[in-house]
């Protein structure tokens, strides 16, 4: 049995399926794989794209993706009726595009990868109450709500789109043309833009990602008035029911990158908030206060950020393009983390603490018992910083930037610490509205509101965990890998590298 094949049996077998929902591995070369191999302990299913097409060949048992609508579990109360379901009653879309484009790097992309089960409790692993980046739906449904200029007030439409859409979209809303939405080589990129609801144009565009926000939840809100900034972007503007799927892993770094490249994972090269690189020998952790400032350092050299592309259009502007608590910011004009670099701080952000302003004297603080959450309290503090950066590069309508990305944190916190539609993620909701609304009053005080075009997303969903959902399979790997003599690594968890040097 070749490691492959023994690290597979081990994480598919019937004891650990409480924990593993999917694994996967490619075929044919590294870095350019012609298939992918999804697996579980019901069935395996070979996955291919022919002509744009994605197809699906049982190889037996049942396909453990068979199930592959981006709409499943809508309306929302068809989620709140089966929240976090197993592997019989959930949806992947797109698994095919996704794992293929996790594969697509010679040098970082895992040798196997391992999707949790949704309701997987793993917090000796860095697990939450709220979790996130696996292949379901509902861990990859990203919010996507559009407004202001270029866009037809349309309200809630039962559609959906990919992440990898909203970069391009906010480029050409920007003044980028359309021949010009390529990769750094001259190539396609994988998302397009939206035009059915953007129109191409060369205005001011605000692209808002609230990190983790989910997108069942904060429509319901909005539509029930409980975030009210929401709802005046809502009412000139369109959302969609099924949001945007976000790229595989569905969690941070990864999908940032992502929606600013307009490329999946294997052309960008930022595979993970965790990932090793074979060429060098490194483990990457990109997603980390110390590291943020550094992650452009990972994109891959053909991987365009939409700030690069918007400043090579909009050079009559002296800020192109902002970037606001972006780690992704290559190309930006102003950016948050290139203020970091300039301190020279071998901490990063988490060296900057003592310089952020006091959460619990936040005035968009909703309930002060959320600040016990480390986490909670910390993203208070980086946004109510992030909303006064934004607020000085819109000072005046002619200092504004053609792009603004701003980046807000605190939800995500919120939806880890409690899962989605807790209190605590709710009102971390409720901040991030607030703090919205006072863009949106000032966007009106300046006189052109008429004029931006606003687009509002995350970078993944939340499903909630079950504390009683537990386990790990690293003793399955142990026990299958190390009586081969072979060198292995489980990064994130759920990224195994074989015949590699041991982690431990």
């Amino acid at each position: 049995m070749t490691p492959l094949e023994a690290a597979v049996a081990a994480l598919t077998a019937s004891a650990l399926a409480h924990v593993v929902d999917l694994v996967a591995f490619p075929e044919g070369p590294r870095g350019a794989p012609t298939s992918v191999v999804v697996r579980n302990a019901r069935g395996a299913v070979r996955l291919t794209v022919v002509d744009g097409e994605e197809r699906h060949e049982v190889l037996d048992g049942v396909d453990p993706v068979g199930c592959t609508d981006p709409m499943a579990f809508l309306p929302y109360e068809r989620e709140l009726a089966d929240p976090s379901p197993d592997n019989d009653r959930n949806a992947y879309p797109y698994p095919a595009r996704r794992l293929l484009s996790l594969f697509g790097d010679a040098d970082r992309s895992p040798d196997v990868v391992v999707g949790h089960t949704p309701r997987h409790f793993f917090p000796d692993e860095g697990g939450h109450h709220g979790e996130h980046g696996s292949l379901d739906v509902i861990q990859s449904r990203a919010p996507l709500l559009v407004s202001g200029a270029g866009v037809t007030a349309r309200g809630v439409i039962d559609d959906h789109a990919r992440l990898v859409d909203v970069g391009p979209t906010l480029a050409a809303a920007a003044g980028v043309p359309l021949t010009d939405l390529v990769d750094g080589e001259g190539a396609a990129l994988d998302g397009r833009p939206l035009g059915h609801l953007v129109e191409p144009g060369r205005r001011r565009v605000v692209g808002l990602l609230w990190d983790g926000a989910h997108c069942g939840d904060l429509l319901h809100l909005a539509t029930s008035g409980a975030l009210p900034g929401v709802a005046r972007l809502l009412a000139r503007g369109a959302a969609l029911r099924g949001g945007a799927v976000a790229e595989f892993p569905s969690i941070t770094l990864t999908n940032h990158t992502s929606i600013l490249t307009g490329v999946g994972p294997g052309r960008h090269g930022v595979l993970g908030n965790v990932f090793y690189d074979r060429a060098t020998g490194e483990r990457v952790v990109p997603n980390d206060s110390e590291t943020w400032h550094r992650s452009g350092e990972w994109l891959r050299p053909a991987a365009r950020t939409v700030f690069g592309m918007v400043g090579a259009h909009r050079g009559e502007l002296a800020t192109p393009s902002a970037s606001v608590n972006e780690a992704i910011d290559a190309g930006a004009a102003y950016s948050t983390m290139a203020l970091i670099r300039e301190t020279g701080s071998g901490n990063g952000a988490a060296g900057l603490d003592a310089m952020l302003p006091d959460a619990a004297s936040s005035p968009y603080l909703g309930e002060a018992a959320h600040l016990t959450d480390a986490y909670f309290s910390w993203g208070t503090q980086v946004d109510d910083v992030g909303l006064a950066q934004v607020l000085q590069l819109w000072e005046t309508v002619d200092a504004a930037p053609a792009l603004t990305w701003w980046g807000t944190i605190v939800t995500d916190a919120g939806h880890h610490a409690g899962g989605p539609r807790s209190a605590i993620a709710r009102d971390a909701l409720a901040d991030a509205d607030r703090r919205l609304t006072v863009f949106l009053d000032h966007l009106d005080a300046l006189g052109v509101t008429d004029d931006v075009t606003v687009v509002l997303t995350a970078d993944h969903g939340f499903e909630g965990a079950d504390t009683a959902r537990t386990g790990s399979w690293t003793p399955a790997l142990h026990a299958a890998l190390d009586p081969l003599g072979v060198g292995w690594r489980d990064e994130g968890p759920g990224f195994v590298y074989l015949g590699v040097p041991s982690s431990t």
